[in-house]
């Protein structure tokens, strides 16, 4: 199929800076790979576009990259550099507006700045959701001071997308002398998704139903566990028992993508645990190559249908792109 739509797509806003947010380059990684990226990332013109148009990709929606502002320790540099970085990823969107779309950043170290400039970022400028790069110093989504956060994400109808990206908020002995293993490579997938079962542990979306999560990565982790899930938690007695069994959040109010999981196997496998509407689309560009992403897909058994619904029509429904006509 042509025109897809990928929704986890990184770029950098180099003048983030110098307001004392950085993007730290890996020790580890292969020089040419590293080139690769450092140039792709702060671009959305031409290597951007010609990758997309390559490739088939209609549209990016586009997101701050790691490790975000949720690296800022002092909240009201947050507030700034999170306005700052949705005024300039709504620039980006507007010299291509028939190409890109953006998730908001939002400066959650002040939960209540964060509505704020989640209502702004939705309402003013055209965010078709936020992303949020794990945990904000150590705290997590499911604390009740984000309650109000929730509240707001359901009222305007737009996603949040739990994304790794944070050094680990503690120590964990597991990665001693194992550097390879912290990162995307294993670490983050697990943090994410301890961070996913947080959020659904602690009743968000029984006080939230109309709120939604979408998790990368095949789920992180997540779908491949949920019959487990539900069998361990009718043996406990939690402190704040869910209205249903863990793994019927997975569908209403999680939904997941599959970015950086090129297999044939493991979409298809999403689409029976899940279901075919709430797979979508994305590639993690530039961390993973869109042709890996596209081919993934187009060698699965699915239909054309379902391969459209998860290439594009999913995306365009969860995150209010119906004026966007996939060519």
């Amino acid at each position: 199929m042509d025109g897809y739509i990928a929704i986890e797509e990184a770029v950098m806003v180099p003048a983030l800076a110098d307001m004392g947010l950085s993007v730290p380059l890996p020790s580890n990684v292969e020089p040419r790979f590293l080139a690769d990226m450092a140039a792709r990332l702060p671009e959305v013109a031409d290597l951007r576009l010609a990758d997309m148009n390559e490739h088939g990709v209609a549209m990016q929606v586009l997101s701050l990259t790691t490790p975000g502002v949720e690296a800022i320790a002092n909240p009201a540099h947050a507030v700034e550099a999170a306005r700052f970085a949705n005024d300039s990823l709504a620039a980006f969107v507007a010299i291509h507006p028939d190409r890109f779309a953006a998730f908001a950043t939002l400066p959650l170290q002040d939960p209540d700045a964060a509505v704020v400039e989640l209502r702004r970022s939705v309402e003013e400028l055209g965010s078709v959701g936020a992303l949020v790069n794990d945990h904000v110093q150590g705290r997590y989504l499911d604390d009740p001071a984000y309650d109000g956060l929730w509240a707001t994400l359901a009222d305007l109808g737009v996603p949040l997308y739990l994304h790794p990206g944070m050094p680990a908020a503690d120590h964990w002995r597991v990665l001693d002398g194992r550097p390879e293993l912290d990162g995307a490579l294993w670490s983050w997938q697990a943090t994410t998704g301890g961070h996913a079962m947080r959020v659904i542990a602690s009743g968000v979306f029984d006080r939230h139903p109309n709120a939604t999560m979408i998790l990368g990565h095949a789920g992180e982790f997540l779908p491949f566990q949920l019959t487990r899930f539900n069998s361990r938690y009718a043996t406990i007695t939690p402190p704040q028992p869910l209205e249903r069994p863990p793994s019927e959040y997975f569908g209403h109010n999680v939904v997941v993508t599959t970015s950086g999981v090129f297999s044939p196997a493991v979409i298809e496998a999403l689409v029976a645990i899940v279901g075919i509407d709430n797979v979508a689309f994305a590639v993690d560009y530039p961390y993973e190559r869109t042709a890996d992403a596209v081919a993934a897909l187009e060698a699965t058994s699915l239909s054309a249908a379902a391969k459209r619904k998860i290439g594009a029509d999913n995306a365009r429904r969860l995150l209010r792109l119906e004026a966007f006509v996939v060519r």
